[in-house]
């Protein structure tokens, strides 16, 4: 009789361990800031505060970042030649192909607004912060993911508006400011970080509590930001359900085809997992920080907003998703021990 009683903790054990398992914390807490947004976007002098404050947390990432990681892997990653090839080919190629794609739907289904909102996403630049972080979480190639990402952002102030005057008809030249905020809030911090990385390496990479809490935090942080930023300008005024959907459905379809593709095309280019991982998580995504200060300036203020909206619909699902595939990929790293149990 006393043998039966302890069965119950364990089915309890189990029943915690399969949730843990299947639902995400990250992409929960992108869910709830999400809906956060929605209902309480940030505005006024709070609003001013949460961008200075999103500002810092991106030069904290990215200075804890060259403070953790050897030089040596920084030019490695630069030299590594398929990565770096792989990665701004799934950008400036097979995106913005896909992007084409999409325009080939009729109206009736999607609005020609949001198409061509489809067609200047698949022009954007990678994002540097989230691809950089679900890099780290899912123990790929990060000095690999910060170069590639990098590149593919200081290319991308000249080859959008490129490419946007080529592809949609719309002249415009390069934005202004943008170099200047990748320099100042990315590489000088992780310069910094890289200058004092022999004195404070060995402490920055032995408290991964400190690296997990800024990695995270940024990303919700630029997610909260970004869905005020969206309620507050009025673009979902005049979204309905059904059209809200088939917008999904469609970023859904081409975020699937560029993790599908970007991690196959790392098997083919020869790469190893963790050099395939730094790929998917740079060559699948688009940058927000970067696709709206230019959609500003390339579009005008009407045909920015409906432009903007599949930019920040489909930010939110590659966080989500991509939260999912990180914790996968790390849950299953071959090289880490303690990667088999579920965080």
């Amino acid at each position: 009789m006393p043998d039966a009683t302890p069965t119950r903790p364990g089915r309890w054990s189990r029943v915690r361990s399969a949730v843990r398992t299947w639902v995400d914390p990250l992409v929960v807490m992108i869910v709830a800031v999400f809906v956060l947004g929605l209902l309480a976007p940030a505005s006024g002098a709070f609003a001013t505060g949460l961008d200075h404050v999103t500002t810092g947390a991106v030069v904290l990432l990215f200075f804890l970042y060259g403070a953790r990681m050897a030089t040596s892997d920084v030019w490695a990653g630069l030299r590594n030649w398929r990565l770096q090839g792989g990665m701004l080919a799934s950008t400036y190629l097979l995106f913005p192909v896909l992007g084409l794609g999409a325009q080939l739907l009729p109206e009736s289904v999607l609005p020609g607004d949001l198409q061509t909102g489809l067609l200047y996403l698949s022009l954007l630049p990678s994002t540097i912060q989230s691809s950089v972080v679900f890099t780290s979480i899912a123990r790929g190639n990060i000095a690999g993911a910060i170069t590639g990402a990098t590149v593919s952002n200081v290319l991308g102030i000249v080859l959008t508006p490129l490419l946007v005057g080529l592809l949609m008809s719309r002249a415009g030249g390069p934005v202004g400011g943008s170099a200047g905020a990748t320099l100042l809030q990315l590489l000088l911090p992780f310069v910094a970080g890289q200058v004092l990385q022999p004195w404070i390496g060995g402490w920055v990479r032995s408290h991964r509590p400190v690296t997990l809490l800024t990695d995270r935090g940024t990303i919700l942080l630029v997610a909260y930001g970004s869905v005020s930023e969206a309620e507050r300008s009025g673009v979902w005024d005049d979204l309905t359900v059904g059209v809200l959907a088939v917008l999904l459905v469609v970023c859904a379809v081409l975020l699937g085809l560029m993790l599908l593709a970007t991690w196959s095309g790392g098997r083919l280019l020869g790469l190893g997992r963790r050099d395939r991982i730094a790929l998917l998580m740079c060559g699948s995504k688009k940058s927000l920080a970067t696709g709206l200060p230019m959609a500003s300036v390339l579009f005008g203020p009407v045909a920015a907003a409906g432009v903007a909206l599949p930019v920040i619909v489909f930010h939110q699902l590659q966080l989500a998703t991509c939260a999912v595939i990180a914790r996968r990929l790390a849950a299953t790293d071959p090289e880490d021990e303690r990667a088999t149990v579920p965080a």
